[in-house]
């Protein structure tokens, strides 16, 4: 009886463990296979958009259009397919900045109307705003980092135009994109300094004065204090 016991729960356990090894394959796979995805369309924006300018050959004044037709074309996709905006904001922001860069055009400028796009456009088809401007911004940071460019700068200017493009759908909506904005600004090293703690910045000078004469005053009370000993 007791050997069937073990036995039976051995089987069990077994059991158990390959619906987790299962899983955890499954996952892995499905994770891989996201990635690829998002590669794809990294590569996809970028050669898109950085042909498209070399074709027109005036990087300055068309880059702007470009990005908005890429980021409608984006929209469009998504809205055709059901789903998959939130995933593919990231990388299609990221494949543009990388595709005006390669063109030497003006990142910068990129980013914010990249950015504003990806916000008007998840207004256009009632998606989460918040969520889309996250990872718009998301994406053109990476996408500097990976170019070498001002994460600072771009950080700044990218979540300034998606509070600006929020800004003409509603309060609520800005409220949302600065709550979560405030989470990826602090999470880059880089730019927490410049966005975020500039009241620490500001503090630092007084605190540094501040124990400096104090320290000088100590040896003085000393001597006294041994001299009157002596007598």
């Amino acid at each position: 009886m007791s050997n069937e016991t073990s036995s039976g729960s051995t089987g069990v356990g077994e059991t158990i463990g390959r619906a987790g090894t299962a899983i955890k394959e499954g996952v892995v796979s499905s994770l891989k296979g996201i990635n690829e995805i998002e590669a794809e369309i990294v590569s996809l924006a970028k050669n898109t958009v950085s042909n498209t300018l070399r074709a027109t050959g005036s990087v300055a004044n068309e880059s702007v259009d470009i990005i908005k037709d890429v980021m409608k074309g984006t929209i469009q996709a998504t809205e055709e397919v059901g789903t998959g905006l939130i995933l593919s904001t990231k990388s299609v922001a990221k494949g543009v900045v990388m595709g005006v860069a390669d063109v030497g055009g003006d990142v910068v400028s990129a980013s914010s109307q990249t950015v504003r796009g990806a916000v008007k456009g998840a207004a256009e088809i009632g998606a989460d705003v918040a969520l889309v401007a996250r990872r718009a911004v998301d994406g053109v940071i990476e996408a500097t980092k990976e170019i070498g460019g001002n994460v600072e700068e771009v950080a700044k200017v990218a979540v300034g135009g998606a509070i600006e493009a929020a800004g003409t759908i509603g309060n609520t909506a800005v409220k949302a994109v600065k709550d979560m904005l405030v989470g990826v600004v602090e999470g880059v090293k880089e730019v927490a300094g410049a966005a975020l703690p500039k009241p620490r910045t500001a503090a630092a000078p007084e605190v540094t004065h501040s124990p400096t004469p104090e320290v000088t005053e100590p040896p003085e009370i000393t001597t006294k204090g041994r001299g009157r000993r002596g007598e």
